[in-house]
């Protein structure tokens, strides 16, 4: 089986609901326990044996890379992509990594927590030609806040619709998965007026049988708003490093 060895991580966003305590950081370098929560995010993804991280940036990200390359002192490789429409959908930051990704990946968001455990699980999932894994959370009463969660529904292991508004569902997308570079192809094929989401292109996979969920049963938390990180503050859950 091949060993995954890249990570894209998308960091472009605006961060706009963290604005009251992030003093007009970028989101990735708020501070959670006494670390930027990207730093986080690279630490547990590197205890996968991940070697290399292309990360997307776009509001502020001048400031996030001259972090890393001031203060990262551990072993990795870090390639650098610019979005300059960071304004719109996740899915246009994804889109614009693609030269960089060649071989099958891990994708995670700059604000979605998780135990190492989870990311080595992830990682250790064969991929079928063209299909993505993602790791979803079964138990929805354990989620901080709902409404904001992107909902997954599920016929056995695959998924078959997914988004923050879909009315009937299962479980909850967790924001980590594993990808063959066909993702491209369907983030292209989903964009219109030059604009896509993540979930967008998750449905044209879904819509052919090629996205398939993997239960997470361990704690994972979204840190989008200040009460998300004094909720993960408070409950600890080993993100100390």
């Amino acid at each position: 089986m091949e060993r995954i060895k890249q990570c894209l991580i998308l960091a472009a966003g605006n961060g706009t609901r963290l604005r009251a305590i992030s003093d007009n950081l970028p989101k990735p370098l708020v501070q959670f326990q006494g670390r930027p929560i990207l730093e986080h995010i690279v630490r547990r993804a590197q205890k996968a044996r991940i070697e290399e991280f292309v990360i997307v940036l776009g509001y502020r990200g001048d400031l996030i890379r001259d972090w890393f390359e001031r203060r990262w002192s551990a072993a990795a490789r870090f390639t650098w992509v610019v979005n300059p429409d960071y304004h719109k959908s996740n899915g246009v930051s994804a889109l614009k990594a693609r030269n960089a990704l060649h071989d099958n990946f891990l994708l995670l968001m700059a604000d979605h927590l998780f135990e190492p455990e989870t990311a080595r699980v992830m990682v250790q999932q064969h991929l079928a030609p063209g299909e993505v894994i993602l790791g979803v959370d079964p138990n929805i009463d354990r989620i901080f806040d709902i409404d904001d969660a992107t909902k997954v529904r599920r016929c056995g292991d695959r998924i078959v619709d997914i988004g923050k508004e879909i009315k009937e569902y299962d479980a909850i997308d967790t924001g980590m998965f594993l990808c063959t570079p066909a993702l491209f192809e369907d983030l292209d094929r989903a964009s219109k007026d030059g604009n896509c989401s993540l979930s967008d292109g998750m449905r044209r996979l879904a819509g052919g049988g090629r996205l398939r969920a993997l239960e997470i049963d361990a704690p994972w938390h979204d840190l989008d708003t200040p009460e998300a990180l004094a909720h993960a503050d408070a409950e600890r859950l080993g993100y100390a490093a």
